[in-house]
């Protein structure tokens, strides 16, 4: 297995998921979204998502018992848990009647919508303005749907949330929650549909680039301008998913 990450494409794919993780420990987003977009630019999306699904547990799994208390329980039980698991159980059973072409375009607009208006708020910021409950959990279901496709409910939920009132630590500790619990299901699922099995030892081998990414986003975050980190790192997913959504 080693012998097998040393080569590429694999090789990039753990240079992606150090990124991913040093970025998610220095501003606190994104470890999914960007390994995957990165990922998919050199492997099938089907082959990464045992592999990272499991390895973003392991992360969560550490955060969302730390922050247990912040979590917005009456948020997390009547508005964002039943949507979600909804659309991710809808997106986990449309997986397999899309081609790795249709996964990689699709992948590709929600990465440009999503880089793309994050660097639009980066320069202008503007405030989020209170949505309606219906307006909420129908973005709300369609991450679940995104989340079961790709393991990357976060743009949509954060669009659906924005007009939320939940305080900054409330927001995160109820996010990290949620990725927590849906990709239990989703690794459940690997389990069942026997996709996870052969992806272990591929996890193992990642498994050490998480601690050296925490360690590599805790320096930054204390030496580096994190607007501008951010900036730059949307601007190489935005160029990732014009890429993914037109490969041709």
């Amino acid at each position: 297995m080693l012998a097998e990450l040393a080569t590429s494409p694999w090789l990039l794919l753990g240079a992606f998921i150090l990124l991913a993780y040093t970025t998610e420990a220095m501003t606190g987003f994104g470890s999914i979204v960007i390994a995957l977009s990165l990922g998919a630019l050199v492997l099938p999306i089907e082959a990464m998502l045992p592999v990272l699904v499991p390895l973003n547990i392991v992360m969560t799994g550490f955060l969302a018992w730390r922050l247990r208390g912040h979590a917005d329980r009456d948020a997390l039980l009547r508005l964002i848990l039943p949507a979600m698991t909804a659309g991710t159980a809808a997106g986990y059973l449309l997986h397999p009647w899309l081609g790795d072409a249709a996964l990689k375009t699709l992948f590709g607009l929600l990465i440009v919508w999503f880089a793309a208006r994050e660097l639009w708020r980066s320069v202008r910021a503007p405030l989020p303005a209170a949505r309606g409950r219906v307006w909420t959990q129908g973005w709300t279901l369609a991450a679940g749907v995104t989340h079961g496709l790709f393991a990357s409910g976060g743009p949509l939920l954060v669009y659906a949330l924005s007009g939320a009132r939940l305080d900054k630590a409330r927001f995160r500790a109820t996010l990290i929650v949620v990725w927590f619990t849906l990709n239990s299901l989703l690794t459940a699922a690997f389990l069942v549909d026997g996709s996870l099995w052969p992806a272990l030892p591929r996890v193992a081998a990642y498994l050490p680039l998480l601690p050296v990414g925490v360690i590599l986003g805790e320096v930054l975050h204390r030496r580096v301008d994190e607007a501008g980190f951010r900036r730059a790192v949307f601007a190489v997913l935005l160029a990732a998913g014009l890429a993914l959504a037109w490969p041709y």
